[in-house]
């Protein structure tokens, strides 16, 4: 009987300490300050327990009062958490240093990009050297099906892992047209092949995309490399920008310990 209470105790607060992280989750999609019972509306759960779980947050300095109204908010506590993290993960870094690269030698918008739960995400970015700027916000969540990124970052998955992983939804465009999923797979397959993915954004119709895996030691890739570029520059300079691209994420892989297989000589369009 011991046994189960503490177990059943345990259990609780497991489930507690998810609904916690669903909670900062859930502002650091939605960029603005709520109220803790609009909060629990939108995620369908007690208010009794998201008003216990907001105190505490708040007492830590997880969340902080903001906007009035009592309406809570990401708190600074999180910040010092992200410098230690940043401070700790060299990939982070490292990357910092890639982007600043990139952007300088190519003039173009350098990103650097990686998967958040079932969604793709700007992680970093460096904006180019030219007067009209590319940018895109960090932090947005983005269907994987709308970006040349998640052609790459999904490449280690099955084809059943890639359907049951991206939801049904996902794979309507933003124009409205519904891509075909086996399509997608196939470029999947094919981008992890070549090493390198490139297409005419689906977000921007005046922009073209570039991007190339980072793997870390397994061969797993757990980021991206990438260049957003105006559409007739990307065409024009796409051999040189791809160069530029493989050869940094190339190194950033090695750093992170990842031995890769003698290179396959790329075809131009």
């Amino acid at each position: 009987m011991a046994g189960q209470v503490t177990d059943e105790a345990g259990s609780k607060r497991a489930r507690g300490l998810d609904r916690a992280f669903e909670i900062l989750e859930y502002l650091r999609a939605h960029r603005q300050p709520i109220r803790p019972n609009e909060l629990a509306i939108a995620m369908e759960a007690p208010r009794s327990s998201i008003y216990e779980l907001v105190n505490l947050l708040l007492r830590h300095g997880m969340l902080e009062y903001s906007g009035g109204d009592g309406r809570v908010y990401l708190g600074r506590k999180l910040y010092f958490l992200g410098n230690a993290y940043s401070d700790h993960f060299d990939l982070m870094r490292e990357c910092d240093i890639s982007l600043t690269h990139l952007a300088e030698q190519t003039r173009e918008t350098a990103q650097m990009c990686l998967l958040e739960g079932n969604k793709y995400t700007v992680a970093m970015m460096r904006e180019g050297l030219r007067p009209f700027h590319i940018s895109s916000a960090v932090g947005e969540l983005v269907s994987i099906p709308w970006t040349a990124s998640g052609r790459l970052l999904i490449g280690h998955m099955s084809d059943q892992e890639i359907l049951d992983f991206i939801p049904p939804e996902d794979f309507v465009l933003p124009n409205g047209r519904h891509l075909d999923p086996a399509q997608f797979i196939a470029e999947v397959r094919a981008a992890t092949a070549d090493g390198f993915f490139t297409f005419n954004s689906v977000v921007e119709n005046y922009t073209y995309c570039f991007a190339v895996p980072v793997h870390q030691a397994d061969g797993t890739p757990i980021a991206t490399l990438c260049l957003v570029t105006p559409r007739e520059d990307g065409l024009k300079h796409r051999e040189a920008y791809l160069d530029r691209l493989l050869s940094e994420a190339r190194d950033l892989s090695e750093r992170l310990g990842y031995k890769p297989t003698p290179a396959i000589k790329r075809s131009s369009l």
